[in-house]
């Protein structure tokens, strides 16, 4: 572990890594000290090779991530007059970079991993087949972590009656969300809420990186109630975007969106322009996000562009 720390990728690079380590640092680590040779005798490229090729890769997944949620600080980060903030475990499945040309059928290695968003700690990972699989994988991966209290967010894929079931009854936790077309019913109910009607929570205005941006967030209580277990909150997530180049034009750009709690005073949020319903053990938070545009084809005519809204600055 120390030798990836150190930038160690291959089996090679350890042995190398280890092989030029300071005597302080063996000692740290435990290495074998031979009083014959007068030095510390760490373990060689094939020893390391032999070792981590013969070890469970999931029985090493959940000792490692139980070593971190050992260690995370006992107590809630501060909060606000409304009380100490909850923790936010994000849920999210990546394909690891550089796998797929060692696979025989070209197919990267795809992971789903439960992080600590404060201390950006991994707390569970398990590998799946593909993206499409992530549904049955979520359950197994979030049941041995104490999540009672917690806020758990997650992208459309998640937004599944069974998974905001099994978060809220189960494991006592929050959940926020994402919700696309992939649930038509419960996206139109978000829809027709009357977001006109509700002022913002959250207006942000940033200029960086050659583009301005504009961020607002809006709540409310579902008072009736969604077709969705345990909702009863619903946030609109918007942002628009132009170029500081003098074209004036609105930029959907995808993205995942981020935990906010308590709701009254929310984050910077990183999804798109959307919508967002609420649930929990209590009242929380499920992020609900439209459609979002595909960018068409180098060889498709383009689409005229659109002028930025008309707003007080």
């Amino acid at each position: 572990m120390a030798a990836v720390l150190a930038g160690a990728r291959s089996f090679t690079a350890i042995g190398e890594w280890a092989a030029g380590a300071p005597s302080r640092v063996l000692a740290a680590l435990g290495v074998r000290y031979d009083p014959l040779a007068g030095c510390f005798q760490p373990p060689d490229e094939a020893t390391f090779r032999r070792v981590l090729e013969a070890l469970d890769a999931a029985a090493l997944e959940a000792a490692v991530g139980s070593w971190l949620a050992a260690r995370r600080p006992a107590s809630r980060p501060p909060g606000g007059p409304r009380g100490p903030e909850r923790r936010a475990v994000a849920v999210d499945g990546k394909a690891v970079r550089g796998t797929r040309h060692a696979s025989a059928d070209g197919q990267a290695v795809y992971l789903l991993a439960a992080a600590e968003q404060r201390s950006a700690a991994v707390l569970a990972q398990a590998k799946v087949d593909g993206k499409t699989n992530e549904i049955t994988c979520f359950a197994p991966l979030l049941a041995p972590l104490d999540l009672a209290g917690a806020v758990v967010t997650a992208d459309a894929l998640h937004a599944q009656r069974e998974h905001a079931e099994f978060l809220v009854t189960q494991k006592k936790a929050h959940y926020i969300l994402a919700v696309k077309n992939n649930q038509p019913s419960l996206y139109a109910q978000l829809t027709s809420l009357p977001w006109r009607d509700i002022p913002a929570g959250f207006d942000a205005r940033n200029k960086g990186h050659a583009r301005a941006e504009w961020r607002t967030l809006k709540l409310t209580a579902v008072a009736a109630g969604i077709a969705f277990p345990h909702a009863t909150q619903a946030i609109q997530v918007r942002r628009r975007r132009r170029p500081l180049n003098g074209e004036k034009r609105c930029l959907p750009k995808p993205a995942t969106p981020s935990p906010a709690w308590p709701p009254a005073r929310p984050p910077p949020p990183r999804s798109p322009d959307g919508y967002a319903a609420t649930g929990g053990s209590k009242p929380s938070t499920t992020s609900v996000t439209p459609p979002t545009v595909k960018t068409p084809p180098r060889s498709a005519p383009g689409t005229a562009p659109r002028s930025w809204p008309h707003c007080g600055t």
